[in-house]
């Protein structure tokens, strides 16, 4: 028999953390529980997890905090940030900092359930597909989470990564917003088209700005392609 989905809360709202700790074990999943930052980071270390939630303001450490100690650990367990919180610049820190997904509160608990659902499908989709992505003279490895141009080392950060890697597996196909919103943010639900388009900007920046050959284009009206040509 497969074990059940074994799921991290970070909250330090006692009502809220068993609130959601009781929807989730009704909803098939296994709970483990940190009332803050450091207690959660020596948690993780501990277990398997299957997925983090998090809030974002906690006591000792914050989220953010708490996303950045746990890649270090882990780059594939996916971690589901919480906050009060909803504008771009807070949404972009997160997701900097590792984070896969955003919920604002307040949510429906069945908006977090398909968002849990369908971050462990993509991290579960991900075993045992190709370890080294290249296109042109791009070159990724998914495991060490290298990225190369031209063999010249390119810093990104977890989401760029993410983002990357999708149209690095999908090259010369045109993207559209709401199919990086789902494949990349993991989500059906509106992230804002803003953020796509943001984070294409972010790649442009380190994979095109100082090379003569240009491989991410934008298709006005339609989306986004990783090619040789516009």
């Amino acid at each position: 028999m497969n074990r059940k989905p074994l799921i991290l809360i970070v909250e330090d709202d006692e009502r809220l953390m068993q609130v959601l700790a009781k929807h989730l074990r009704e909803n098939d999943f296994e709970v483990a529980m940190a009332y803050d930052g450091q207690s959660a980071v020596r948690l993780f270390q501990q277990s398997n997890f299957d997925l983090v939630i998090t809030d974002v303001m906690l006591p000792r450490l914050s989220g953010i905090e708490v996303s950045r100690a746990i890649r270090q650990m882990s780059s594939t367990v996916p971690i589901l940030m919480l906050t009060a919180l909803g504008t771009t610049d807070d949404k972009l820190e997160g997701f900097d900092a590792g984070a896969d997904d955003y919920l604002v509160k307040p949510f429906e608990i069945r908006e977090l359930v398909a968002r849990i659902n369908a971050l462990i499908k993509r991290s579960r989709a991900h075993v045992g597909v190709s370890e080294v992505l290249k296109y042109a003279d791009l070159e990724m490895n998914v495991r060490t989470k290298k990225v190369t141009r031209a063999n010249k080392p390119l810093q990104l950060t977890p989401k760029e990564f993410n983002l990357l890697e999708y149209m690095l597996r999908n090259p010369e196909r045109v993207l559209s917003r709401s199919e990086i919103a789902e494949k990349v943010w993991n989500t059906r639900f509106d992230t804002g088209t803003n953020f796509i388009d943001v984070y294409i900007a972010y790649l442009r920046k380190k994979v095109d700005r100082d090379f003569d050959l240009k491989l991410i284009h934008t298709r006005p009206g339609v989306g986004f392609i990783l090619a040789t040509k516009p």
